[in-house]
């Protein structure tokens, strides 16, 4: 995941970082689970305030980074596990809190959509859903519309080396390779659509932005 090196030093995913742990409100007693954990920008800050973290990465490389950097903190509560978001299975109702950071913008659409669906399931009645992560579509709404334009002022007031990167980008976001990020108002519906209540949807900064729901119970 080329977000999680060097995110701990970039001012504004820490920003993320911090309104995801905000938002999922964490207590002692909780089974929690990181979805797309990295290497533990995410898991590392939440491990100390709940009973246990499963930490879920596609990458044997990072689970095994994460668990190293867990052992080097002196956190005990974390367990890795090397498996891709769409293939995780849990037993319904068998945690308390689930958080995702920059990690679901990778999915498809349908697979954003099924994961939620997943993660309502398997929270306990008054567990929290909190996602972190890029928010915006091709301009279906105004903070879309307001996010891209900024882009490309920025792109373009570098001159050449920016022109180059609009056109270099242009592609990959039209065809949604790689990246996927959806809206901020996406992401509420497929959260209310899977039943979660109490959904919130906060802007962070730039792109960024956080949503969180509720098992109703």
């Amino acid at each position: 995941m080329s977000w999680d090196h060097g995110a701990q030093n970039n001012p504004g995913l820490v920003k993320v970082v911090e309104r995801v742990l905000a938002e999922a409100a964490p207590t002692a007693e909780m089974a929690a689970v990181d979805l797309g954990c990295g290497s533990g920008q995410l898991t590392l800050k939440l491990a100390p305030k709940v009973a246990s973290v499963l930490a879920v990465d596609v990458s044997a490389a990072m689970i095994d980074l994460l668990e190293g950097n867990a052992a080097e903190a002196g956190v005990s509560n974390v367990s890795g596990r090397a498996a891709s978001i769409e293939s995780l299975d849990l037993a319904e109702a068998s945690v308390d809190l689930i958080v995702s950071n920059y990690a679901l913008h990778h999915l498809r659409d349908s697979d954003k959509r099924i994961v939620v669906e997943r993660c309502a399931r398997w929270l306990r009645p008054g567990g929290r859903l909190v996602i972190g992560d890029m928010m915006f579509g091709r301009g279906g709404d105004a903070r879309d519309r307001v996010i891209i334009a900024s882009k490309l002022s920025l792109m373009l007031r570098r001159g050449p080396a920016g022109w180059l990167r609009i056109a270099k980008n242009a592609g990959r976001y039209l065809l949604r390779f790689q990246e996927r990020p959806v809206s901020m108002s996406t992401w509420v519906h497929f959260l209310e659509e899977a039943g979660l209540g109490r959904v919130v949807a906060v802007p962070v900064v730039n792109e960024a932005a956080v949503v969180r729901g509720e098992r109703p119970g």
